[in-house]
């Protein structure tokens, strides 16, 4: 895929200087002791990486993850209306007796997503009930009473997506979690030239990091700069190349700049050549836009030897949640995407032998409400997630339901939005302990774990 000269400058230049600050979001490490961590440790002995799906718009998880007895799809039908699926159309979960879902009620998932449906039945899929942005566990009296702090700009699209991706309420600049992760284990790669970080979604906040920069790319291959390879431009190329050798420039921005453009030339060239040595995967991948990220994600995982890269963490998104309106119009085509493109990524996993090696986990803005506004939903608060691979201890609930009453909900913040009994840090926390990070390199990016009862969620074998 080619950029023009101006277009590629500014987007490596942009993630060069936007991976870096004069202070990092590591909790009590500093930036300077963010790389010293980062710089001992050995290499990893194996393979592994997570795959964040960001929902964009908040995905309605109350009309993803259904409850399907009689009792229970009463309930809900009651506070959903016209948006209500038939209980009859819901395709059964069976969890495991240690995987109950805590409410006594059975489930279903939307009647679009058999793909997601067989995989939790068959061990390789997880749910993970009512996870949400918060700074301590909070119940319904408290968040009346306003006596525990709460995450700030509850309800907000752009704010919330913030703190979704950054785990940090009480930073409004703070670098992702994804990052921090990276910044601490990075070290452990054999290839120290070559970011573990991938987003195929433009420079994503998840991917920031304070030591790692994350390398952008698009579903169709390395973003390449189209000037080098100009027709009939020797002088303009030879002028070019001069501008941008190390070493010759007085300013320090300047320098900075040539630092980028060099660094994110040799990143195109070698992933470029890595993915061309490596060759595709025969898994045949759904012709969608999540379809084509995955793709090149399964791509990119197999090329992992040729890059000599031990952990990998990548970024990928599906927009469109934001359903205010027309939602049954729409919500069915996303959780479909969603549905097919999670399987044959995990079939892609499985055929590169890694299926255990691999982890896939969804994240949101945040879930919708238990209410409807006639053809919609509104901003809301916790939500469901799925988390994928075959080291998830799946067939398997993990949290409480929360109660989907209209009134008398002990789960309601007000207007259907259900405070989370599972914070994104807890979520994160289980992840990050499967990929390899120590617990004291968890309490560093996650600052407010502390808060809450379990570092484990449990949902991923070690």
């Amino acid at each position: 895929m080619r950029h023009s000269r101006r277009d590629f400058l500014r987007t490596c230049l942009h993630g060069a200087l936007g991976g870096a600050g004069a202070c990092s979001a590591l909790g009590s490490l500093g930036l300077l002791n963010a790389a010293v961590a980062a710089g001992r440790g050995s290499l990893f002995p194996d393979y592994k990486a997570l795959v964040c799906v960001f929902l964009h718009g908040g995905n309605d998880s109350f009309n993803t993850v259904v409850p399907r007895d009689a009792s229970h799809h009463a309930v809900y039908a009651a506070s959903r209306g016209a948006l209500a699926l038939p209980q009859n159309d819901l395709i059964a979960l069976q969890p495991l007796a240690d995987g109950l879902p805590g409410d006594s009620a059975q489930y279903g998932l939307h009647p679009q997503m058999p793909e997601l449906a067989g995989l939790f039945n068959n061990g390789q899929a997880a749910v993970v009930a009512n996870v949400g942005t918060l700074v301590r566990p909070t119940t319904q009296a408290q968040y009346i009473a306003g006596s525990v702090p709460l995450p700030p700009q509850l309800f907000s699209h752009e704010d919330q997506a913030i703190i979704w991706q950054t785990s940090r309420p009480d930073d409004g600049n703070a670098s992702g979690w994804g990052g921090r992760i990276a910044d601490l284990m990075h070290s452990g790669n054999p290839n120290q030239q070559q970011s573990m970080l991938v987003s195929l979604e433009s420079q994503a906040l998840f991917q920031r990091g304070d030591v790692v920069n994350q390398y952008v790319m698009s579903s169709y291959g390395v973003e390449e700069i189209g000037y080098l390879d100009a027709w009939n431009n020797d002088a303009g190329i030879a002028a070019f190349n001069a501008l941008r050798q190390q070493g010759t420039q007085a300013h320090v921005f300047e320098r900075a700049y040539a630092g980028a453009l060099n660094s994110a030339i040799a990143n195109y060239q070698a992933i470029g050549a890595a993915l061309n040595t490596a060759g595709d995967v025969a898994t045949v991948f759904p012709v969608s836009r999540l379809g084509r990220q995955l793709h090149m994600v399964a791509r990119l995982i197999k090329a992992r030897n040729v890059l000599n890269l031990r952990r990998q963490i990548f970024f990928v998104s599906l927009g469109g949640f934001d359903t205010h309106g027309s939602q049954q119009a729409v919500h069915p085509g996303l959780l479909g995407d969603l549905s097919r493109s999670l399987k044959a990524f995990h079939d892609a996993t499985v055929e590169l032998n890694l299926g255990s090696n691999v982890t896939a986990f969804t994240a949101s803005d945040f879930g919708r409400t238990v209410s409807i506004n006639g053809d919609g939903t509104d901003h809301g608060w916790g939500g469901h997630h799925f988390v994928v691979g075959g080291a998830v201890r799946g067939q398997r609930f993990y949290g409480r339901m929360p109660s989907l009453a209209q009134s008398g909900n002990p789960d309601d913040a007000g207007y259907g939005q259900l405070i989370p009994t599972l914070s994104v840090d807890q979520y994160a926390a289980t992840l990050a302990r499967w990929f390899g990070l120590g617990e004291g390199g968890i309490d560093d990016i996650l600052p407010n774990l502390g808060n809450f009862a379990s570092r484990d969620l449990g949902f991923l074998t070690l």
